[in-house]
């Protein structure tokens, strides 16, 4: 059992079902039909020579296919992860050059070995700091980026490669008037004719056709388009076996992009493995299983000259819809690039760049989520907020700065939420013996000399003040009257030494003014906490009870009966 959680592939393999094949078939072939041009057309936004989105196509498929929980996952070169490699690699660099190709390569070794050892130590849950909105607002900017970048190829100008808008936008309004006009026919005609087929059915490669007609357009009208750029010679052949060459200092310099590569990256996979679970009942995505997954993925595709590589949203959507079933859908689209690299790439010699923009464009342009930022704007202010600075910081400043910064600003929203939870006033319901927040029901009671005051978080050092000062608001505003405060702890999770001291404090405070403190469904993990902190050197046990109206009902009627249940249940628990 335990040698098929290291290795998933043996939870499908030694069982495969025949009818099974089919639809991995059919899968896998669609897929590795849109893979091949995407895999040439992201390989160009990296900066690197076509034939390595390839290789990216290549081990890291099939080692995430023995070694990812989810088995509908297509792995391979995305456009996002390119463009950050992009980002960085252009900094130490010249793009295309045997040294960027080479540090490209690295860094693909360098995040594998983060992911790899972030899934052993099962760290995956520091990702979670990123949360949806500021993914929303990375992922939309990122895609106009990239969108943007691609106008050079898309328009015949050599526009500046850039990830700050400002800079790409000046540069495209300033040059924008020099497009070349046989290139512009050409991309725009792909994008409407892309647009169109996706209108029709989704299933419909359109990427494919579009590559097909644009070779065929080049090769047998090229008199007519002669300034339209093409891909020229792709290398044909399997890539060798090779060591990236490990340098310490240029290391050091990838830390932050690899990062940024590590969170993106598993952040696209375990959000498209758990939207794939959930239409189905066969197996569950783990996490930290595909860390390690996609930590050997790229530690391995880097030795066979892959860059970065992680799940593709289209890719993985497209191989469930075409009826994939398990991971031999993943092993025949490595077939399908096998053979192309061994006996296709001449094929794509007339290949249009402005055909391969176009792909590209229509893909990343879809990433932008708009519906997101409705709802959110509808359901969440401060989360529309956290996803519009993300998205603007990512704009203006760059890539790695943009994640940076919707880190940070997704721990300062925790901390503001963590430290300031919500509090409210109970009442008593009327004809009933339960209370509920006098500020959503109205027609509860409320008595000047009773304040049952409940706290909707764990009591802790960054909130125990605001505990102390949210009380004592309510207290005041109830005035001189006041004789019993019983606090609601039904929502209190937890309570650390901070907690527990200031309770005391609180205690002993309001015992001074002759005014009674009670406890009320207080979770047996926070009593035993509560116990040890000293609490019942200040109050005895007969201050606990099960429920607010046991408390109000000892304090009014001095009634013990529910006391000494509760009292009884407390003895027991500890004996």
């Amino acid at each position: 059992m335990k040698l098929k959680k290291l290795l998933p592939i043996l939870e499908w393999l030694p069982n495969y079902d025949a009818s099974y094949f089919k639809g991995d078939l059919i899968a896998g072939i669609t897929v590795g039909i849109i893979l091949i041009p995407q895999g040439i057309a992201y390989a160009l936004i990296a900066g690197l020579p076509p034939i390595y989105g390839l290789y990216c196509a290549l081990m890291p498929q099939v080692m995430y296919a023995i070694f990812g929980s989810s088995r509908q996952v297509a792995i391979g070169p995305v456009a996002m992860d390119s463009l950050i490699v992009a980002t960085g690699v252009s900094m130490l660099a010249l793009a295309g050059s045997e040294s960027y190709i080479s540090i490209a390569i690295l860094l693909a070794l360098l995040v594998g070995a983060i992911q790899f050892l972030m899934g052993v130590f099962s760290l995956g849950f520091i990702v979670n700091f990123l949360s949806k909105p500021v993914i929303t607002g990375f992922t939309s900017a990122l895609a106009l980026i990239i969108g943007l970048n691609q106008f050079r190829n898309l328009l015949g100008v050599p526009f500046v490669q850039s990830d700050q808008i400002h800079i790409l936008l000046k540069d495209i309004i300033t040059e924008f008037l020099s497009f070349d006009i046989q290139t512009t026919i050409i991309g725009l005609s792909a994008i409407t004719l892309i647009i169109f087929l996706r209108k029709i059915h989704a299933k419909i490669p359109s990427a494919l056709i579009v590559v097909v007609l644009g070779i065929v357009t080049m090769k047998f009208l090229s008199p007519y388009f002669s300034e339209v750029a093409i891909v020229k010679d792709i290398p044909s052949g399997l890539p060798t076996f090779s060591l990236p060459t490990l340098d310490f200092e240029l290391l050091r310099e990838l830390l932050p992009i690899a990062f940024t590569l590590v969170m993106v990256g598993y952040l696209e996979t375990i959000s498209i493995g758990k939207s794939l679970e959930a239409k189905q009942n066969e197996y569950r995505v783990r996490p930290n299983q595909e860390l390690i997954a996609l930590g050997i993925a790229n530690m391995v595709g880097s030795l066979f000259k892959a860059y970065p590589s992680t799940s593709s949203f289209s890719r993985s959507a497209i191989n469930q819809e075409s009826g994939a079933k398990t991971g031999m859908s993943a092993l025949i689209s490595v077939i399908m690039v096998v053979i192309t690299l061994l006996f296709l790439t001449p094929l794509f010699y007339f290949l249009p760049k402005a055909v391969l923009a176009a792909i590209i464009i229509v893909a990343v342009f879809r990433l932008i989520n708009i519906k997101e930022a409705k709802f959110l704007w509808k359901a969440n202010n401060l989360d529309f907020w956290l996803m519009i600075a993300t998205f603007l910081a990512t704009l203006s400043l760059g890539i790695e700065y943009g994640i940076a910064v919707g880190v940070g600003l997704s721990i300062v929203v925790l901390i503001y939420r963590t430290s300031r939870p919500y509090t409210a006033e109970l009442g008593k319901v009327p004809d009933a013996d339960f209370y509920r927040n006098k500020d959503r029901f109205k027609e509860v009671l409320l008595e000047e000399d009773v304040l049952v005051f409940r706290f909707d978080a764990q009591l802790f050092y960054a909130n125990a003040a605001y505990f102390r000062d949210s009380l004592e608001k309510m207290v005041t505003e109830k005035g001189a009257n006041l004789k019993l405060i019983v606090l609601d702890a039904e929502s209190i999770n937890r309570i650390d030494s901070t907690g527990v001291e200031m309770l005391k404090e609180r205690v002993s405070y309001y015992k001074k003014k002759n005014i009674n403190f009670y406890f009320a469904g207080v979770k047996g993990p926070v009593r035993d906490v509560l116990f040890k902190g000293g609490l019942l050197q200040i109050i005895d046990i007969n201050h606990f009870f099960m429920r607010d109206n046991d408390a109000v009902i000892y304090y009014k009627t001095g009634d013990k009966t529910a006391q000494k249940k509760y009292a009884k249940y407390i003895h027991q628990a500890y004996d």
